[in-house]
């Protein structure tokens, strides 16, 4: 089967806690989709209580148990709900990913007086100010967990540096006296790019590095994930995070699925940083912003070139192809949504290709209507089409600057399988693509867009249509008999929705 992963929320949900109950509830619903894997949110106590999104980490100890920065419960609701959520997906068949955040912490329970000096934020190798005492927010003592779980406290030895003084009221990064950044972090960014915010951890601090090896392995004890989602990893040291990664599969006696978030266009970066030992795999954000750029530059993007600088070209297997995530939501600081009139075309380059391991987004499978963004209408169709029918041989014919395509021959072990695509940013045309002499004589319908069927000739060649900044898909004619419900509901919905395309 196709595996398809989906990131299970979004950045602007409701901070009323019901999130974990409202997962486990559609569990079941996620798997009929199609969903074989879910992202969760983190799951953490962070500095903003029950309103934290979760990386504005504070206690990695508390999942929703303890009364601590205002609430019992997290933005997502409590531990119970969450361990409950995380049975339901396993029950459903789904596996479960965990957000792993251990670069920073926030929102200290009391600060220190340390010797520091301030750093540039353009070049944090360069001092702007000699040795001063600062007022830091390097205590976490964590008094409504009482120390279950771990007595473990954290003071300024435990940090590399913090982005605000309480001494002057000021912001600034501050590096402590006698500690240094990672080298084996992002470099070609501010000189040095171990600092994100708030508290910066020191993971080569034994100690340290002792509690996060620490916590891990009781976090997936308690959870049994299926995998992780490695939150900045640009910012932590890479040696580090390789060793809790294998310290983490060592003990949990599986191969843990990892994917890292390394936010970067550049993917000489990412291969960089993925080595030779290749030991997790990374998401594409080169590729999203490929989409990006041509859902924004009306006709003018070189569709035959949308794969050029990406991740997914050059190590497939070690990709997770994406379209949006929380990051890439409005008002947010990596803001770059993909516009909606080309959502379902590059739903379709992630989900009804072989390379890469596509994750939908939630807001665009259900629609978010606390963010006023909607659903993509076509995204539950891609996905059917890709559990059922996306198997085979895939050709290629990327070869034109606005009209490309490629092909799915289909296989024995998927009753009705095959898949033709085709898609433009501008003017609509024909593509001519092979299918396969398998397929000689079938009539391929037209399941996404308004075509007209296609008879595949006796040397199982076809020219397949598409309109103007639009998506064609097309399926042999016998897969259309064991659609379960998104076709109808599909064709349901573009029959009343406008063309929202430059070109249209």
């Amino acid at each position: 089967m196709n595996g398809t992963m989906m990131q299970a929320f979004s950045w602007y949900l409701p901070a009323d806690g019901r999130h974990w109950a409202t997962l486990a509830a559609d569990a079941r619903l996620f798997a009929d989709e199609g969903i074989t894997a879910v992202w969760l949110p983190p799951a953490f106590k962070c500095a903003n209580g029950p309103g934290d999104t979760g990386y504005g980490v504070y206690d990695l100890w508390d999942l929703g148990e303890f009364d601590q920065k205002g609430s019992v419960r997290t933005k997502y609701g409590t531990k119970d709900e969450y361990l409950a959520a995380i049975d339901a997906f396993h029950e459903a068949g789904i596996q479960v990913y965990v957000d792993v955040v251990l670069n920073q912490r926030m929102g200290a329970d009391a600060w220190e007086r340390v010797r520091a000096r301030e750093v540039s934020a353009t070049d944090r190798e360069r001092d702007t100010s000699g040795e001063e005492t600062i007022g830091a927010w390097t205590r976490f003592s964590f008094p409504g967990r009482h120390g279950k779980y771990d007595d473990f406290c954290w003071d300024w030895h435990d940090f590399h540096a913090v982005d605000f003084d309480q001494l002057t009221g000021r912001s600034g990064i501050w590096l402590f006296s006698g500690k240094s950044w990672s080298e084996d972090v992002e470099r070609r960014e501010n000189g040095n790019y171990d600092f994100l915010m708030g508290a910066d951890v020191d993971p080569l601090y034994q100690p340290v590095r002792d509690q996060l090896m620490r916590w891990g392995e009781w976090y997936l004890d308690l959870t049994h994930a299926d995998g992780i989602r490695l939150d900045a990893a640009k910012h932590i040291s890479r040696g580090f995070a390789l060793d809790w990664l294998s310290r983490m599969r060592a003990h949990a006696g599986r191969e843990l699925f990892c994917v890292g978030e390394y936010w970067s266009p550049d993917v000489g970066e990412l291969k960089d940083y993925l080595g030779w030992d290749r030991s997790m795999s990374l998401f594409d954000v080169p590729l999203h912003y490929n989409l990006f750029r041509a859902s924004n530059s009306f006709g003018e993007q070189d569709l035959s070139r949308i794969f050029d600088g990406t991740l997914v070209q050059t190590d497939p297997t070690r990709t997770v192809t994406f379209v949006e995530n929380h990051d890439t939501q409005p008002r947010q600081a990596l803001q770059s949504s993909v516009e909606e009139w080309f959502k379902p075309a590059a739903y379709a380059l992630i989900l009804l290709r072989h390379e890469g391991y596509p994750c939908v987004f939630e807001g665009d499978l259900f629609g978010m209507p606390n963010d006023g963004e909607p659903a993509v209408p076509e995204l539950s169709l891609l996905m059917e089409i890709r559990r059922r029918f996306a198997y085979g041989e895939q050709r290629d014919w990327l070869d034109d600057p606005d009209v490309i395509g490629w092909t799915l021959g289909g296989d024995r072990e998927h009753a009705g399988s095959g898949v033709a695509v085709v898609l433009t940013d501008r003017d609509g045309g024909t593509k001519r693509m092979y299918v396969g002499d398998e397929n000689a004589g079938e009539t391929w319908i037209c399941v996404m867009g308004n075509e007209a069927s296609v008879t595949i000739g006796p040397d199982g060649w076809a020219s397949f249509p598409c309109a103007s900044g639009s998506l064609a898909v097309y399926v042999p004619r016998d897969a259309t008999l064991v659609f379960e419900h998104d076709y109808r509901d599909y064709v349901q919905a573009a029959a009343t929705a406008p063309n929202p395309s430059p070109a249209g």
